[in-house]
């Protein structure tokens, strides 16, 4: 009796054991490319995962099944090995029983970067973190980058670790033990005819490129509520609901993948808590890995993308055009915390991986950098020698963009440092002058009552937001973080990483509807549409009251005596909308 009571309970323990195992969340947390980074045929990949089984669960690239013998488990982490000609870059995700992971996208884009560890970094002159050993140089587009980066790498006793190949930049792991001898190591480099510009990195191991949190401007407790009626959100969504599919002149609408250069997503989030295992178009997808925190800065920009509709408290833009839309895949990706590189390799890769719209809800400053005032910028600041660099990269990589991938937009925050976005001896990138980026500034709603949306005064500039001609338009800054029960709402976030998405999502719906649109003709439907924000300065000099670029005679049909005219620009999402449509005629 007493051997049967035990068996009992040793089943009843496994049997509580695996209920356990099975009620936890599978999730993907981790995935990068480890190996040889430089070989594009057989990729590796390291994957860390929470909630897995005893079993090794099956893994889904595409429509595809990873076969088991191509996985290596070590607890909760898997080693994968693909031969990149039989898959094609992808969602991955995990599979055990009925449970299914969160979807993270693979790519088979050859450019990657390694992040420099807690040991490899130290303290500047400048008292900024930067890397010791590792480097990036941008090697002249006469030369065969990879074999010229080995011929240098031989030269000084480093090793070629990783790349952007499409841009001609490989990263060299130098010789070098502390700051002095690294800067020794990239004054030679930097004098290599060859070499074109040496990037240093200035971002701490683990690192987030998004500036601090700022201390919230006072409202009326209410107030955040309302903040997307000044762009009239509700308005675009159900404007496109019903003119998509409409009885006269239905619209097909085409599939739109969107980049979002972000670390990960909370999917334990009634935001998010229905984005798991395979997704496909026509509906809203997002691929990313999953975040430990509901209210981190990637789920937040991308909630106001994709967040879904009742449950989490948010509504995401493009996730209320469902019904109506040929779908979005919102990516995700970051590539390492290998800080402003990595930023461009993801963004490298995601645009050969088909993606139109890129969101970069990030930037920098130099240090020494002013506000309008006059007093210094204290958030993400990186010394001259760093920016130097970056500039160099950027450049590459928007001459690239213009060569093979002209369609491709670039949505950019205009930065919250209180300072001038167009200065580019102090903010990058959005001081790049391109058809192809897109600068974006944050307003917040008014405290004037019983104004039309439509007035100047129905939204205020942000005193944080970074402002001048480069600013393209403003949009509603303030948004909820995410919560991980349904019904609640979160804090209010607020800068211009969350206006940035706003435009971004808004590009994603009109490519929908007109993919023919290039990245000038969206430019100017959307400031054709923009509302009025701000005084009329008509064309003066610039100075700290001026929020964007002044609306143009041009761009009000001609018209000189346009009360527009002079004003600065606010984003008008549903008529924005309603020019895509008329552009169908007009733009072939």
């Amino acid at each position: 009796m007493r051997l049967r009571s035990a068996a009992f309970v040793t089943l009843f323990t496994l049997s509580a054991s695996t209920f356990a195992v099975a009620q936890e969340p599978l999730r993907l947390e981790s995935l990068k490319r480890c190996g040889d980074l430089l070989e594009s045929q057989h990729q590796e990949w390291c994957l860390t995962a929470r909630g897995l089984g005893d079993a090794t669960p099956q893994l889904k690239l595409g429509e595809k099944t990873i076969p088991a013998e191509s996985i290596q488990r070590e607890g909760q982490n898997l080693r994968v090995r693909l031969d990149s000609a039989d898959y094609q870059s992808g969602p991955l995700w995990l599979e055990e029983g009925p449970r299914a992971s969160n979807a993270v996208w693979l790519t088979l884009r050859n450019s990657h970067v390694l992040a420099a560890g807690p040991n490899e970094v130290a303290k500047n002159m400048d008292g900024l973190t930067t890397y010791v050993d590792l480097v990036s140089v941008l090697i002249e587009e006469s030369h065969d980058g990879r074999q010229e980066a080995e011929r240098l790498a031989g030269k000084y006793g480093a090793k070629v670790v990783g790349g952007i190949a499409p841009l001609n930049v490989y990263q060299l792991r130098l010789p070098a033990k502390d700051l002095v001898e690294r800067d020794a190591l990239v004054l030679r480099l930097g004098g290599e005819t060859s070499v074109d510009a040496v990037v240093i990195e200035e971002s701490a191991a683990e690192e987030a490129e998004q500036a601090p949190a700022q201390p919230e401007e006072p409202k009326k407790p209410d107030q955040d509520s309302d903040e997307w009626s000044a762009n009239r959100f509700l308005d675009a969504v159900h404007y496109y609901q019903r003119r998509v599919p409409g009885q006269q002149a239905p619209i097909r609408a085409q599939p739109v993948r969107i980049g979002l250069i972000e670390r990960d997503v909370d999917f334990d989030t009634a935001d998010f808590a229905d984005y798991l295992g395979a997704c496909s178009v026509p509906r809203t997808c997002v691929y990313a890995r999953d975040a430990d925190k509901p209210d981190n800065h990637g789920t937040t920009v991308a909630g106001i993308l994709a967040a879904r509709w009742n449950d989490g408290g948010n509504t995401g833009f493009l996730r209320g055009l469902d019904k109506a839309s040929g779908g979005f895949e919102v990516i995700v990706e970051r590539n390492s915390d290998a800080g402003i590189t990595a930023n461009i390799a993801a963004s490298v890769n995601l645009v050969e991986d088909g993606v139109r719209v890129l969101n970069w809800s990030w930037g920098i400053h130099r240090v020494g950098a002013k506000d309008v005032k006059g007093d210094d910028v204290d958030s993400l600041l990186r010394s001259g020698i760093a920016m130097g660099g970056y500039e160099e990269l950027l450049e590459e990589f928007f001459l690239w963009l213009r060569k093979e991938h002209p369609d491709v937009v670039v949505v950019n925050s205009a930065g919250n440092g209180s300072s001038f976005s167009g200065t580019d001896e102090y903010r990058l990138p959005s001081s790049f002058i391109t058809e192809q980026l897109l600068v974006v500034g944050g307003h917040q709603r008014s405290e004037r009552a019983g104004v039309a949306v439509d007035d100047p005064g129905y939204a205020v500039k942000r005193n944080s937001s970074n402002i001048d001609m480069r600013v393209d338009i403003t949009a509603a800054a303030c948004t909820h973080a995410s919560t991980v029960n349904a019904g609640q709402d979160g804090a209010v976030h607020c800068g211009t990483s969350y206006a940035t998405p706003m435009v971004t999502g808004l590009l994603a719906a009109m490519l929908s509807i007109n993919p023919q649109l290039h990245p000038e003709q969206l430019r100017m439907l959307l400031r054709r549409s923009a509302m009025t924000i701000g005084d009329n300065h008509d064309f003066e000099q610039m100075d700290g009251e001026d929020l964007t670029a002044p609306i143009l005679p041009s761009e009000r049909n001609y018209q000189l005596n346009d009360k527009d005219v002079g004003r600065s620009a606010r984003l008008d999402m549903q008529k924005a909308l309603d020019l895509s449509v008329q552009s169908r005629s007009r733009v072939r």
